[in-house]
């Protein structure tokens, strides 16, 4: 069993390690070489597109909530509004691509595009509720 079980945890390493060193690039070039005027022009509270694009946005990295923080860190110095990147937050950490490649392996693709679909609806609709109540 150990001998099976190393060898699907470095199965499953091996999917998810791109994902991870690709989201990893990404986010250090937009904290190192992103204006900050740049974010604050398009994603506000008066785009209606910049929950929903953060939510899509964050679906494909990969990170548990410990590490998103840096990345958080570094859009609340590009300004974007807080439940916008709060929103994000959540679906880095709730609906990552990497999870989805192991949820995949337990549950029926319907029941794991509805967990996604509704969860990041959920999300959506806090970023919202939250960006008009505060």
């Amino acid at each position: 069993r150990l001998k099976e079980a190393s060898k699907e945890a470095r199965s499953i390493t091996k999917k998810i390690i791109p994902y991870v060193l690709l989201w990893v690039a990404v986010w250090a070039v937009i904290h190192g070489f992103v204006p900050t005027g740049f974010f604050e022009r398009y994603v506000t509270k008066a785009n209606p597109f910049a929950v929903p694009i953060a939510v899509l946005v964050g679906i494909p990295m990969y990170a548990n909530a410990t590490s998103v923080i840096p990345i958080v860190q570094a859009l609340i110095a590009k300004w974007i509004p807080l439940w916008t990147w709060l929103a994000f937050m959540m679906a880095v950490v709730g609906l990552s691509l990497p999870e989805f490649l192991i949820l995949k392996k337990v549950m029926k693709m319907k029941l794991l595009l509805t967990f996604f679909a509704v969860v990041g609806l959920c999300m959506i609709v806090l970023g919202y509720f939250f960006n008009a109540v505060l």
